[in-house]
């Protein structure tokens, strides 16, 4: 069980950050895991269910998880900006951590929207790993870069999600002969899928 959330505000480019952090309760910490929210303009926020399922499995692993709500979401100030002022958002919470856990490495995660600009924001800190759930890479007007090659990742897909057509990620991955691990009879947002979810997280965090 998780405890109580925890919730601080870290300074951005657009103004607060409202964001979640959860600690495990364990001596030795393996790491830090960011992890990013679904489209706001659809009521995505760091409460999503996706998101806390992650969450919860990054905790298990022994990660301190930082799940901000992105500019213009909850709490947070600014204005939603399309993926990219969240970007920057991103590294104004990198560079919170670095200065908080300065001898801990960091790893960056996404559910859709988020994934979308996880996959931007991975090109800017060097992260340990990279986690992308049902990531919009056909959404937007600028598509989603490729992965590193040098960084440790994990693609989740639902076999059937209706936002995010499963081809189209096989489209983006294919290009960069990336595996896919695909949840069998997964929507998008995983509804009675959770706990394999879970376990494929959890998984390549162990």
């Amino acid at each position: 069980m998780l405890k109580p959330q925890t919730k601080i505000f870290i300074p951005g480019p657009s103004g607060k950050l409202e964001t979640q952090v959860e600690k495990p309760n364990a001596d030795e910490i393996k790491g830090i895991m960011i992890v990013l929210h679904p489209n706001p303009l659809y009521g995505g926020t760091n409460q999503n269910k996706v998101v806390q399922i992650f969450l919860k499995a990054a905790v298990n692993q022994r990660y301190i998880v930082y799940a901000p709500n992105l500019r213009g979401v909850g709490k947070s100030e600014g204005t939603h900006d399309f993926g990219n002022g969240e970007v920057d958002d991103v590294c104004a919470i990198v560079s919170y951590i670095q200065q908080e856990h300065p001898e801990q490495s960091i790893s960056l995660s996404g559910f859709s929207f988020g994934g979308y600009v996880a996959a931007k924001a991975i090109h800017q800190f060097d992260f340990k790993e990279v986690i992308l759930i049902g990531a919009a890479v056909s959404k937007y007007a600028e598509p989603a870069p490729h992965l590193p090659e040098d960084i440790d990742f994990l693609l989740i897909h639902g076999e059937k999600d209706e936002v995010i057509p499963l081809e189209d990620l096989f489209d983006w991955a294919r290009v960069q002969d990336l595996p896919v691990s695909v949840v069998l009879d997964a929507s998008h947002f995983f509804h009675g899928k959770l706990i394999p979810l879970q376990k494929l997280v959890e998984d390549f965090l162990s």
